[in-house]
């Protein structure tokens, strides 16, 4: 079996990274047909096309696969699938339409925007043999709001790049010294709506009128950023910290080295309530419990007090209560970090995560 991945994607995002080297772990042949992402198509279409007899196996036959928010590469892929007997799979991960228009609120949903991101999605959903969505919770959705065959879509996790968030940090940090406030609970992320930011600093200020021996740390950067940042302000919150955003590596080591517990998601959009983010997963592939929103899509992965700690979603006085609870409860934090953490390696490890996809594969072949 070879697999090529196509499209002008970034290489180092962990939706990708994390599906190419579980493949590769379980003997499939990878390849890769890519230029840099931001190309606009009159540019991206020519490099991608004449890339491609360079790029791909020898072998007639295998599958074409376009990551992550790569809608408009699905066009060109189809006609190389179908000049080269391959199937061809997309990966969107989220659907244009809702993340630029919905839950960015970008333009009104009845808008020309609206319509044409919607459209961009349909063309790329129906041009393609097989879609892959991250919950059961999105492929609904895809199912629902594109008019797709639920056979056509299948559900594979994000997982976790375990090069990145390693057994080695896991078990770091996280432990309280005596005479300092160091329980620190760690959000990181790019600041979307879907992340609900704002709730965690409300959380944060009822948090500090109970117990200010618990800091905040926020890491990262986005949308929702100086928002947030400037209600912290607002608000003379001296247990909140921020810090700009960090690349992969750096980022693991800061979770593993300072946080005694991670914080999920907590938006009140649509989509939050269809996600399980990267964070999760790398979160608990480092040891550490995580609190997040109660959502359907969470609940198909995780379990609340066995391997996760699920608190009212958009909602500030159910996450500081579930921080409180589990900083004066060692005995449950640790034991949540503990199955978590043998859960992730488990089943969210690349390996496992390829396993899955192989399995799909081979019944499309």
């Amino acid at each position: 079996m070879d697999v090529c991945f196509f499209g002008g994607y970034d290489s180092g995002y962990p939706r990708n990274a994390v599906l190419r080297r579980g493949l590769a772990l379980n003997g499939v042949r990878v390849s890769e047909c890519r230029v840099r992402p931001g190309y606009k198509f009159w540019l991206r279409y020519p490099l991608l096309l004449s890339g491609w007899p360079r790029q791909s196996p020898r072998t007639p036959g295998g599958f074409i696969f376009v990551p992550e928010f790569g809608q408009k590469d699905v066009p060109p892929a189809r006609l190389i699938a179908s000049l080269s007997a391959r199937r061809l799979i997309f990966d969107p991960l989220a659907s244009r339409f809702e993340t630029k228009i919905v839950d960015w609120s970008w333009r009104p949903e009845g808008s020309l925007a609206g319509w044409w991101n919607k459209a961009i999605d349909r063309w790329a959903f129906r041009l393609s043999d097989l879609i892959i969505a991250d919950t059961r919770a999105h492929k609904d959705y895809y199912c629902r709001r594109f008019g797709l065959d639920p056979r056509k879509v299948v559900v594979i996790p994000v997982g976790f790049d375990d090069r990145i968030f390693s057994r080695g940090l896991a078990g770091q940090g996280g432990e309280l010294r005596e005479g300092k406030p160091l329980f620190t609970a760690l959000f990181f992320g790019s600041f979307l709506p879907l992340h609900g930011a704002e709730i965690v600093i409300e959380a944060a200020r009822l948090v500090w009128e109970t117990d200010k021996s618990i800091r905040f740390l926020l890491i990262g950067s986005g949308r929702t950023f100086p928002a947030v940042q400037k209600r912290a302000a607002d608000c003379g919150l001296e247990n909140v910290r921020f810090v700009s955003w960090l690349d992969q590596a750096a980022l693991a080591r800061r979770v593993a080295a300072e946080a005694d517990l991670c914080l999920g998601i907590f938006g009140r959009t649509e989509k939050a309530g269809r996600v399980v983010p990267h964070k999760i997963f790398q979160s608990i592939a480092l040891g550490k419990p995580v609190v997040t929103a109660r959502t359907p899509a969470v609940e198909e992965y995780f379990s609340h007090g066995e391997n996760i700690f699920l608190c009212r979603r958009d909602d500030p006085r159910s996450l500081a209560e579930a921080i409180l609870r589990l900083k004066s409860d060692s005995r449950l934090r640790e034991g949540i970090a503990r199955r978590g953490h043998e859960l992730a390696w488990e089943k969210f490890h690349p390996a496992a995560v390829g396993a899955r996809l192989i399995d799909v594969l081979g019944r499309w072949r």
